[in-house]
């Protein structure tokens, strides 16, 4: 068993336990393992341990990895797994056509724009471009994120783009001291999306809130994440 299948076990257990504490089912919590920095041996590992989601922060690596693991799985005897590779870093105006066609789900849009050169730009054989937008709830004055008071109608407008699908919230909080003030934090990003959803403007409810990382997965699922970003713990430290 090597360190990153071993890791990948733990942090399974840490999400069950943490849902077995919020009176939550285990399945509705997805696990994203953020592979960046990380090479495409990395990855493979996890795959041998049926992970298939992974998470990249930068756009040229992560696109360098996916088309490292598509030559690789073409080399392969039998049918090669599906992977799900989502952008969760910032995207730029001259990135957007690599993320576009490479890229499943992007989780860090924050601005019209980027989502409208996303539209445009995905390639009309590929299923709709899954989108996640990004909030800065704790006011973070050098963090990505749409203003609370803005994810309504920023939703709203990246909802009825063609080629896209929107899908939930991300938020990256700044560290808390403990787990009461992390649950905290999370919590009003779950009341924004329940918030979103209430208001009924969205062609379809959103379904997915991503937060939590490796240092406070459980205060995120405790405060109704389902789907968390873990890197560190799965493959150590960058």
């Amino acid at each position: 068993m090597t360190m990153i299948v071993r890791n990948l076990q733990l942090v399974r257990d840490r999400i069950t336990t943490a849902c077995v504490a919020a009176g939550r089912d285990p399945a509705s919590v997805r696990l994203l393992a953020v592979s960046k920095t990380f090479g495409a041996d990395a990855v493979i590992d996890a795959m041998s341990d049926g992970q298939r989601a992974f998470g990249e922060n930068y756009v040229a690596e992560g696109v360098e990895k996916i088309l490292a693991l598509r030559s690789w799985q073409a080399a392969q005897v039998g049918a090669p797994a599906v992977l799900e590779w989502h952008c969760i870093g910032p995207v730029q105006s001259n990135k957007t056509r690599l993320v576009a066609e490479h890229f499943d789900w992007v989780q860090s849009i924050d601005r019209l724009k980027i989502a409208q050169r996303l539209s445009e730009q995905r390639p009309p054989h590929l299923p709709p471009l899954q989108i996640c937008l990004q909030v800065n709830v704790d006011g973070g004055a050098n963090k990505s994120g749409a203003a609370p008071e803005e994810a309504l109608a920023l939703a709203q407008e990246i909802a009825q783009l063609p080629r896209l699908t929107l899908r939930g919230l991300m938020a990256i909080p700044e560290p808390a001291v403990d787990f009461v003030a992390a649950c905290a934090v999370h919590a009003r990003t779950r009341a924004l999306f329940d918030q979103i959803n209430a208001a009924n403007l969205l062609p379809a409810p959103m379904d997915t809130l991503s937060m939590g990382m490796t240092a406070d997965l459980e205060a995120a699922i405790h405060s109704g994440s389902t789907m968390v970003r873990v890197g560190t713990a799965i493959f150590g430290k960058r």
